[in-house]
């Protein structure tokens, strides 16, 4: 049955301005009709919603992810991976975030879970897989469970076919070091030898996998865009020749704003307070993080009003409030609302390779779509009242009884 949602106030992530009085016809999953100016869709044998000028919007999405660093210790692995699709499941459906990309994954559990939403056997967003993220020994955080270390060109060679082999979407390389980790962990330093970077990049150039690069510094920002990666992750410290090589290159840029911003010095609202106290972060982490914020916030401005091709990913958790988080630590840091919202978006869904489907309301694309009670163009927090979100044109969580605003 087709479903027409009428009465909506339209913002499609395409042009800036929200259009009131419109009406969206979704059949089979995807959008077949628009209309703006109060121009009525045929309601005929379809399921009309009245949206009475709520805002009509894409999913959110969140592009830089990891399960909860969990140790066998900690929680046995059948109970982590079930733990993962939970916190999966409730983000789509507590928040409205339609997709995530993983950036590790112990176990291929971002696979498996890939693998039962693809299916349908769950309901729960669309994710893009990884598996492990590779560093050299006593590389980038490896206390977290995800990462698999690895030393020369073969050794970089073999673990990338490891995880192709494993059914993995894109290939994770931890270049450098980072704030969260121990004393020798630094996002300063850059990690992999020349021969190891080339073979690691050759490989995935090879079989066709696109490389997210976890590059905290000028020189592995500029090794990585010199030897074809996909998206940069994180560079908190760069300079003006990345700016330029991002361009040149056509990179895509995912700062992860919350890794140096969120701490005791700088939260700034009421979710970020509630996010630090459930955290409760190591001093000297947030010490790290702390020294590190500033140069972070300046980059990330200079890349945005560059033009440098940028989407949303917090590298935090849980899920449901990450994206969320990371949201309005880019709106503190001087990006618009707009800008914001494209970027956990239209630009998130093409940095996954799906723009032509996903990321936008329009004619043709897949209806991954959310409904919230204000604007978010006037303040992107408004994300937050949460009214319904549809997965394929079908309502898989409904708040407009519980005060979602």
């Amino acid at each position: 049955m087709r479903t027409v949602l009428t009465n909506a106030t339209l913002i499609d992530c395409v042009v800036a301005e929200p259009r009131a009085r419109a009406s969206v016809v979704i059949d089979q999953g995807r959008i077949r009709e628009i209309l703006t100016d109060g121009r009525q869709a045929d309601v005929r044998d379809a399921a009309a919603i009245n949206l009475n000028g709520a805002y009509l919007l894409p999913g959110l999405w969140d592009v830089h992810i990891h399960p909860d660093y969990l140790s066998a210790a900690d929680m046995p692995l059948a109970e982590q991976v079930a733990l993962f699709g939970h916190r999966l499941m409730t983000a789509l459906t507590e928040s409205g975030i339609v997709g995530f990309r993983c950036a590790g994954a112990h176990h291929f559990m971002d696979v498996a879970w890939k693998r039962a939403f693809d299916s349908g056997q769950y309901i729960g967003p669309r994710l893009f897989a990884c598996g492990h993220f590779l560093t050299t020994t006593g590389g980038h955080f490896l206390t977290s469970g995800h990462a698999q270390e690895c030393d020369g060109p073969y050794g970089f060679v073999k673990a990338i076919r490891e995880q192709i082999k494993n059914g993995v979407d894109h290939i994770k390389l931890n270049l450098s070091g980072g704030i969260m980790g121990p004393a020798w962990d630094r996002h300063w330093h850059s990690f992999l030898l020349e021969d190891e970077l080339r073979a690691a990049f050759a490989i995935c150039r090879q079989r066709d996998f696109k490389v997210m690069a976890h590059a905290t510094n000028p020189d592995a920002v500029k090794s990585a865009i010199r030897l074809g990666v996909h998206s940069v992750e994180h560079g908190y410290i760069m300079d003006d020749e990345c700016i330029e090589l991002m361009l040149k290159h056509d990179v895509w840029y995912v700062p992860t704003l919350a890794i140096s911003h969120l701490t005791p010095n700088q939260v700034g609202n009421e979710w970020e307070r509630e996010w630090l106290a459930q955290r409760n972060l190591a001093p000297s982490l947030c010490c790290r993080a702390d020294a590190a914020a500033d140069v972070h916030a300046h980059w990330f401005r200079k890349a945005l009003d560059a033009g440098v091709k940028m989407a949303l990913g917090s590298d935090i958790r849980p899920l449901k409030d990450a994206g969320l988080l990371e949201m309005g630590l880019w709106s503190r840091d001087g990006a618009s609302p707009w800008q914001t919202l494209i970027a956990a978006t239209r630009h998130a869904a093409a940095v996954c390779g799906v723009g032509d489907d996903l990321g936008t309301i329009e004619v043709g694309k897949i209806a991954d779509l959310i409904v919230v009670g204000a604007n978010p163009l006037d303040d992107i927090n408004n994300v937050r009242r949460l009214k319904l979100v549809f997965k394929e044109g079908r309502i898989v969580s409904d708040k407009r009884g519980a005060g979602a605003g």
